[in-house]
């Protein structure tokens, strides 16, 4: 990893390093939670046909990590000589002492340019089955195979409404809308919900995928976005989704985007969570950074500040990462928001710019990792400064996040090990408290 080229003044924090013992381990998103029993439990992820993804938790007090499970072996997939379950793309939900928690595919075919779905599997394997719904028991350690996506799609997005027991996903690449109710047993799909999502053309009916679902937990509705700016929403029982009338996320503020075309989220939100003081949901647009606030029931959107890095808030440029960053949520205080975003590089005094434009999404450049924090009922923005390792170097392609119960920041991020890349665990000390 490349060292820090700027002199580090003012606030600084520094990252703690885990080695899980997963030597494959690549760009996770999502995928870190904490859990009632205070331990955070994330996956790892794996890029090769051979081998899978795997399941592992950590426990603070012990501060040691603990290998689960690998994702093929929990599917009963493990010989089956089929493309593996190398990721998993969803934070996990709790219910009644079990946790919820999704599989997608990890291994992809480069076809016109574009990392797609394997249709020409290496020789000897099959065709990726499907992702995945699992859960994992608290108290007895035991995993379950829940339900499996149709049309041999990874499960991108995932959502729970914990009070009336359903789970509410979306596949990759074509976007099929899924509804599962654990008491039943039972998965709906509901068709295609944008286009061809990104199993699509570019220019024609590509739309990038929504990676972040939230249900009001009163209605029992869940809310989704699209490229177009588009929110959806859909209760049980109905036929279809819906378009939510009155109100959209095409804001002058956001930028302006192709939908048609990919390397950014357009005008998807990134990242969307419900708010239980206000009953109501707030989000971060990706390329702006802009936090929003929407109240469905009104429905209402408004924006209430940008969240990005005070170094990208000082030079009025976008973040280098084209999706944004889905390392946003709330605090164990119940009222500050917590964001792992990005910030320039400056060497010599001049900013580091990265390329113009890619074609998918990720890092146009380097940049530096930085923790903001937000609190709602105080309107209260803080940069608490860059993220470093202990040797200078920077955790980069940071898409996840989760907070223990003292306010200790965890998520999956790049490092050396052993003189190789890999993404795994990393811990930041509480930022109120350094």
């Amino acid at each position: 990893m490349e060292k820090s080229t700027e002199v580090k003044t003012g606030n600084v924090l520094q990252a703690k390093r885990y080695y899980s013992g997963f030597e494959l381990a690549h760009d996770t998103y999502n995928s870190i939670s904490a859990a009632s029993d205070g331990r955070i439990y994330y996956v790892l992820s794996s890029q090769s046909y051979e081998k899978a993804g795997r399941i592992y938790v950590y426990d603070p007090m012990k501060d040691s990590t603990q290998f689960l499970a690998d994702l093929d072996h929990i599917c009963g997939e493990k010989d089956s000589k089929t493309i593996p379950q190398g990721k998993s793309h969803t934070n996990f939900y709790e219910k009644d002492g079990k946790l919820y928690v999704s599989t997608h595919v990890g291994f992809y075919e480069m076809i016109d340019g574009m990392e797609r779905l394997p249709v020409n599997p290496p020789a000897g394997y099959n065709l990726y089955p499907g992702g995945h719904i699992l859960s994992y028991d608290l108290k007895s350690k035991k995993f379950e195979d829940l339900a499996i996506a149709p049309h041999g799609e990874g499960i991108v997005a995932m959502t729970m409404d914990k009070k009336r027991g359903h789970i509410y996903a979306t596949t990759w690449p074509s976007g099929y809308f899924l509804h599962y109710n654990i008491e039943k047993g039972t998965l709906s799909d509901l068709g295609k919900y944008t286009a061809n999502g990104e199993a699509g053309t570019p220019g024609e009916d590509y739309r990038v995928l929504c990676r972040s679902l939230f249900v009001d937990p009163e209605t029992g509705a869940v809310y989704l976005s699209t490229s177009e700016g588009d929110i959806l929403t859909y209760s049980p029982g109905a036929a279809s989704l819906k378009i939510a009338e009155e109100v959209n996320l095409r804001l002058d503020y956001f930028g302006t985007y192709d939908p048609a075309m990919p390397g950014s989220m357009g005008y998807n939100w990134r990242q969307v969570i419900w708010y239980p003081p206000e009953e109501v949901a707030y989000g971060v647009h990706g390329n702006s950074g802009y936090l929003f606030r929407f109240d469905p029931r009104k429905p209402e959107l408004e924006l209430v500040d940008r969240i990005t890095s005070l170094p990208s808030k000082k030079s009025g440029m976008y973040d280098q990462f084209s999706y944004g960053y889905l390392g946003f949520d709330l605090g164990p205080d119940g009222e500050t928001l917590y964001y792992l975003t990005g910030g320039p590089v400056y060497a010599g005094g001049k900013r580091v710019e990265g390329v113009d434009k890619i074609s998918k999404g990720g890092a146009k450049g380097l940049e530096n990792l930085h923790l903001v924090t937000y609190n709602l009922p105080k309107r209260e923005y803080m940069d608490h400064g860059p993220v470093f390792y202990e040797d200078g170097s920077r955790p980069t392609y940071v898409n996840s996040i989760a907070l223990d119960r003292t306010g200790n920041v965890y998520t999956l991020a790049r490092f050396n090990h052993n003189e190789k890349v890999i993404q795994d665990l990393v811990k930041i000390e509480n930022p109120f408290s350094v």
